[in-house]
């Protein structure tokens, strides 16, 4: 499909009803330990989209046993001995599968050529020097310090490392996870940056302790133990990221909004959307089926003030919201999202400026005025988050295109026949 025509949403009144996938940033990580860990497990996760089935595809290059069963992932771990020490994989356009799998492998050790999209190719790899540091060898086939290249490593057996949180945090969850599955020993890992209490960090320490891994925390240390034998069985949640595309309808219509099997209680960092949504007169109940946003007779919002620093994956869901406030929005501390999928930064003041909404940006922040919205066509840019978060000011102004909307494949394959069936 090379473009979707947006149709503007009439609520019914009724609640809008959704189930989005099982989170990529909890199952990836499930996944990572999973295979390296010793022992057996079943990951329950009902759906998943593109991204893991990029992960699944590289650790069967890698030799990892792994069989999809209906709505769970049985896997068998290798304790750290990967059962193919030389093998050619691609971890696609997966942020999670690019970093938590090179460090994964530079700790077990082996020979590697690891390849990957043309989008992930624009994106540094910092953690590279870090390995380096280690020991780890690297031949890169293009640009350096870039995918795709080939790794040589003896293994890594450091005490103690030092990871900057600024760039991402998910080179210190790589870390974690490695020392976790493939160490014999401790590992002490210093943080450094403005992001070392970040949500995804918090959350790959909360999966290490699902899973009986022991750590410590002391200020911006954090200490891992080696990993015990793998539970039987891990429930992973649904993913919050996507659920909030869905969640926003509650503010922007005034309308009431469930997503299946999502709890209250929810561990991810996106979580703090929906405080956002709370602040604007969204009440939240959790329901026995899932988590209800009920924004009934809520009939305008003001503009957002708001650091998105820790859960920086809404700040294009937020953007959406901003265009129809009845006052100027500030999106603060967004520097980092130049360097995800695509530059987002631009993406969003672009994209906007294409509808007639000023927005413009000093690099770190984006104030956005709102404005009539115009018809226009949206460019995604190959990012799944683009086209989700601009398909919500389609639905509630209409004559919106959408470029390119199968990239929204790498985490939520069904998206757009979600929408659709919405605005039948």
């Amino acid at each position: 499909m090379k473009e979707f025509h947006v149709k503007k949403l009439i609520p019914s009144g009724d609640t809008i009803s959704v189930e989005v996938p099982a989170s990529k940033s909890l199952l990836n990580r499930a996944l990572i330990l999973s295979a390296f860990c010793k022992g057996e497990i079943e990951l329950i996760c009902g759906s998943f989209a593109e991204d893991t089935r990029v992960l699944l595809s590289a650790l069967d290059s890698l030799g990892i046993k792994i069989a999809v069963k209906q709505s769970s992932i049985f896997v068998t771990g290798c304790g750290g001995k990967v059962p193919n020490r030389k093998a050619e994989l691609s971890v696609g356009s997966a942020g999670t599968a690019a970093r938590f799998l090179t460090v994964m492998l530079a700790f077990c050790g082996g020979d590697y050529t690891i390849n990957s999209s043309l989008q992930m190719q624009k994106r540094p790899m910092d953690v590279l020097y870090l390995l380096e540091e280690n020991g780890v060898k690297f031949e890169f086939l293009e640009e350096p310090y870039h995918f795709p290249f080939r790794m040589h490593s003896d293994g890594i057996t450091a005490s103690e490392l030092t990871a900057d949180t600024d760039k991402s945090t998910q080179y210190a969850s790589g870390i974690l996870l490695a020392a976790a599955a493939a160490q014999n020993q401790p590992l002490k890992l210093k943080l450094t940056g403005s992001r070392t209490q970040g949500s995804y960090i918090r959350l790959t320490l909360d999966m290490l302790a699902d899973f009986g891994i022991k750590t410590l925390t002391n200020e911006n240390e954090i200490t891992v133990h080696p990993a015990p034998p793998l539970p039987k069985h891990y429930e992973v949640e649904p993913d919050i990221s996507g659920a909030c595309y869905f969640y926003a309808l509650s503010l922007l219509f005034g309308t009431k909004v469930l997503v299946r099997r999502v709890k209250d209680s929810s561990r991810q960092g996106d979580m703090r959307f929906l405080e956002l949504l709370k602040a604007k007169g969204v009440r939240l109940t959790q329901q026995k089926d899932g988590l209800l946003a009920d924004g009934s007779g809520i009939t305008g919002h003001t503009g957002f003030d708001v650091d998105m620093r820790d859960f920086s994956d809404q700040t294009l869901t937020v953007a959406a919201l901003a265009a129809f406030a009845d006052t100027p929005s500030r999106l603060c501390g967004v520097g980092h999202i130049r360097l995800q999928e695509c530059d987002r930064v631009q993406a969003i003041c672009e994209n906007l400026a294409t509808l007639g909404v000023p927005a413009i940006s000093d690099g770190e922040n984006i104030a956005i005025t709102p404005a009539p919205i115009q018809s226009g066509k949206i460019r995604t840019f190959e990012d799944h988050r683009v086209a989700m978060a601009f398909t919500l000011i389609g639905l509630k102004a209409g004559n919106i295109i959408i470029e390119n909307p199968d990239c929204c494949k790498k985490t939520f394959e069904n998206y757009f026949e979600i929408i659709s069936e919405l605005t039948k």
